[in-house]
């Protein structure tokens, strides 16, 4: 069965790392807001939507590195057929390139090596970046095989369309970069300003415990800080989406 990228897949490993994560945050949350093993128990049920933010985060990163990665595929291809090879041997020679360039369980080189696999049962190639293209859920993997498709049965010049296709990736991709750069600060700040309101509530928690007492134990407290606990949630995730900019 072929590999599907649409979807992230937390392994074993992951997924333990994960939740031991969130039992420290959930004990932590629990012990600075409520003081209480009930209510560490009441947040256990947030371990899915944590989990599901983490698998999603992984998912846009491994999207990130796959568009990189066929952008370097496609330009190979592109220097092979100037080379004045076919399109099917352009492919092989730019697979032996890849395996230079990356391991041989990275996205690229497996997909790579299944397509000059099938080419070699008859496959035809756009099919197989057509396929490619849906499994891997990319727009820009998937924009270029539609692209292919049409230039291939329509006896375009496949030369002159791989290299604008490669440039309008390489433009976003650098594109995004900038971005990136330009917000790395802002992230920073962000995730600092995130911890501040923790960091001074475990100080008067740990260094003047009286301080708070009155705000423990009671259903006056335990509402008020419920509600300085759901106003601090929302305001991580309101500061997350500001500083996240698609392209």
């Amino acid at each position: 069965m072929l590999p599907d990228y649409a979807v992230y897949r937390l392994s074993g490993r992951e997924m333990a790392k994960y939740l031991v994560v969130y039992a420290l945050l959930d004990a932590c949350v629990s012990y600075l807001f409520f003081c209480s093993w009930i209510a560490f128990v009441l947040l256990l049920p947030g371990a899915v939507l944590f989990l599901r933010e983490q698998r999603n985060s992984l998912q846009a990163r491994r999207a990130r590195e796959m568009t990189r990665q066929f952008l370097d595929g496609i330009q190979m291809l592109s220097a092979s057929l100037q080379a004045g090879y076919s399109v099917e041997n352009a492919l092989h020679e730019a697979l032996r390139e890849l395996q230079k360039v990356y391991d041989s369980d990275s996205v690229i080189v497996r997909e790579f090596r299944l397509m000059d696999a099938q080419i070699g049962m008859n496959r035809n190639m756009e099919e197989l970046f057509l396929d490619f293209g849906r499994r891997c859920a990319v727009d820009d993997i998937r924009s270029f095989a539609e692209v292919f498709l049409t230039a291939k049965r329509s006896g375009g010049d496949l030369l002159a369309i791989i290299r604008n296709t490669s440039s309008c990736i390489r433009q976003k991709q650098e594109t995004m970069q900038e971005i990136e750069t330009c917000l790395s600060g802002k992230v920073m700040e962000q995730n600092i300003m995130s911890l501040i309101p923790i960091f001074i509530l475990a100080y008067i928690r740990l260094s003047s415990p009286e301080f708070l007492s009155t705000m423990y134990g009671n259903i006056t407290g335990v509402a008020v800080m419920g509600c300085c606990f759901a106003v601090y949630v929302a305001a991580y995730f309101w500061g997350r989406k500001i500083v996240r900019i698609e392209v």
